[in-house]
């Protein structure tokens, strides 16, 4: 690193909170000198020993919540804030009060923790397991540790209880990713670089170790051994942008070889999971063995929401459970009554104490926030107010999957058209104009609920632009899909996404080449085509030839009321409800490859047709 590393732990009583506060607690990493460090917040208490919350992240465990997204703290629940407060963590005040101790620590090469920067990768993911290790070793610790957290805070627990570290006993991934490739990077074998470049400057990058600036811009603290140089800092990173973009990170070491360095740059494409790059980070959810509660947002139609119900389906543990909620990503994890469920399931299998029934079986497999009506976007009152059902399995084992026939003439009738024709549409167009199609329902005559996976089967091809023939180059087409709810009165009904912004139903994408589906593969389901999107899967893709191919769409849930319309969207881009999660990378998807006109095609060997997962009218 250049720099001594030095031991530069403080202690302090608060007694105002009750609690000992422990800053830069440095916790050894076998196989290096380079720490991992963390805050400690625990009970005064010494003689008494206590379950612990990790938490292991990029956002730093120095940077106050207020200070890191003003407005979000300013709407957060008053029980949970406090001068200890972190985006996306365990309020260290409520959990120490509540006989926990709790373990805060900067990811490898971000905040206090030296080393090179290298997010969701197999070097950082080995330090998280020994950070959870050495919590369970310590003289305060009961031996049992959770893991408690969103987003970021969420997605990595999945890999790490598959790695069965000592002393975990249960995990709570609140609206977190499990597929890195799936859920995050590649939606349908397409870059999402949007949301990786807004993520990477805005939140990451900004809390390197090493750099300058940071207590003056109150994001954190100086790093303790002083800053690194600009050269420094650049030969200690792995970006996200460049690795998801297919470049590697060739290092000269003098900055006056930027030049050579650039050309140096191999153009490694990093665009299958069979990628180094990839199959790096990948790992069996099969393997994880501690109780799950895995909760999962509606709202979420880009980025967590697949994750949760995957990762609650395949993780392989006989104790775990599915909610879904809605809202932002970032206040309900800290609403009271959802506080008090994480505090019932940690209690339960941390300190043996059940008294919500989670052992005993009292507790149904699955929760659903039922989606009935127009309650506006962002108002998180109106939204507590959507109803709640349980069920015993997901998907609910009565669901009915109906099959939705798209016409010529943009319409979706459950009976199959008699017409034929083609619409054809701008391979690269905006959503302004005619790269957009959309088919839409008649009113549905009665209370209708969709809730679970939704497929589309679409027959699509391409014709490329003169400018792409002439190249005779590979030629490609994405294809984006939605699913929108229109209202009685016609008007769409939009719900609440990530951010705040208004969304659509679901969103859902494939490219043409990545269209081969493993029907063999155990993980293979009707209602959930399964695709490997490895080099060694990629079809052709020729000019003017009809392909069929099944669209994945992300789960989702309303109850229509009679009157209201579906609405199901085909783009050759993002359309509405993307926000910040776009797939407009121009490498990833040149005018070359992917220049021209898209086509779909109706006939009786070309039948298109939306199959929506309908739930039955409850009986009596």
């Amino acid at each position: 690193m250049g720099k001594l590393l030095r031991d530069l732990q403080e202690t302090f009583d608060d007694e105002e909170n009750n609690l000992i506060f422990e800053k830069n607690v440095s916790i050894p990493i076998p196989g290096t000198d380079l720490p991992i460090r963390a805050n400690v917040y625990r009970p005064k208490h010494t003689e008494n020993k206590y379950p612990v919350l990790v938490t292991y992240g990029p956002y730093g465990k120095d940077i106050w919540y207020g200070n890191f997204h003003k407005k979000s703290y300013s709407e957060v629940n008053p029980q949970q804030k406090s001068q200890y407060a972190a985006w996306e963590t365990p309020e260290p005040v409520y959990w120490v009060s509540r006989g926990y101790a709790i373990v805060r620590a900067d990811e490898r090469g971000l905040g206090q923790s030296p080393g090179i920067l290298d997010t969701m990768s197999r070097d950082t993911s080995d330090a998280f397991v020994h950070v959870v290790e050495w919590a369970a070793a310590q003289s305060w610790s009961s031996g049992k540790v959770g893991l408690l957290g969103v987003s970021y805070y969420a997605g990595s627990q999945w890999r790490i209880a598959a790695r069965r570290p000592k002393g975990l006993a249960a995990i709570i991934p609140w609206e977190g990713m499990s597929d890195y490739y799936r859920d995050r990077c590649r939606h349908g074998g397409i870059f999402s670089n949007g949301f990786i470049k807004f993520w990477w400057s805005r939140q990451v990058v900004t809390n390197q170790y090493g750099r300058p600036g940071r207590a003056a811009a109150m994001w954190g603290e100086d790093t303790l051994e002083g800053d690194l140089t600009l050269e420094e800092l650049e030969a200690n990173r792995r970006d996200q942008n460049t690795d998801n973009a297919g470049e590697s990170h060739v290092k000269i070491g003098n900055a006056a070889l930027d030049k050579m360095r650039h050309e140096l740059t191999l153009s490694l494409v990093n665009r299958y999971l069979d990628d180094e790059y990839y199959a790096s980070k990948d790992y069996r959810l099969e393997d994880i063995e501690v109780p799950v509660l895995s909760v999962a947002n509606w709202g979420g139609i880009t980025l967590h929401l697949r994750g949760n119900v995957e990762g609650f389906t395949w993780a392989g543990s006989d104790k775990k459970w599915l909610r879904f909620i809605t809202g932002r990503h970032d206040l309900p994890f800290y609403y009271q009554e959802q506080v008090e469920l994480q505090r019932s399931f940690l209690d339960a299998f941390l300190r043996d104490d059940d008294w919500h029934g989670w052992k005993s079986g009292a507790e149904p497999k699955v929760c659903l926030t039922l989606r009935k009506g127009d309650k506006g976007v962002n108002d998180a009152q109106a939204e507590r107010t959507w109803k709640l059902r349980y069920e015993d399995e997901w998907p609910i084992a009565r669901t009915m999957y109906t099959k939705y026939y798209l016409a010529p003439d943009r319409t979706l009738f459950p009976t199959l058209p008699a017409s034929s024709g083609t619409i054809t549409y701008d391979a690269l167009g905006s959503p302004a104009d005619s790269s957009v199609i959309q088919f839409v329902t008649p009113p549905f005559q009665s209370e209708t609920e969709i809730t679970g996976h939704v497929t589309a089967h679409l027959n699509i091809s391409m014709t490329p632009d003169e400018m792409s023939r002439q190249g005779k180059g590979k030629f490609n087409a994405d294809v984006f899909v939605t699913l929108r709810h229109l209202g009685p009165d016609g008007m769409e009904i939009f719900y609440t996404g990530s951010s705040g912004d208004a969304v659509p139903l679901a969103k859902g994408w494939l490219r043409l080449s990545h269209r081969r589906v493993e029907e063999m593969h155990p993980k293979h389901r009707h209602y959930l085509p399964r695709r490997e999107y490895l080099s060694t899967g990629v079809l052709p893709v020729e000019p003017d030839q009809v392909y069929p191919i099944d669209v994945e769409i992300w789960p989702t849930n309303v109850v229509l009321e009679p009157g209201a319309s579906i609405v199901f969207e085909l783009a050759s881009g993002d359309t509405q409800g993307s926000g910040l999660f776009e797939h407009n990378d121009a490498k990833d998807r040149s005018t070359a490859v992917f220049g021209g006109r898209n086509h779909i095609h109706f006939d009786h060997d070309a039948v298109n047709y939306l199959v929506l997962p309908i739930i039955p009218a409850a009986q009596g």
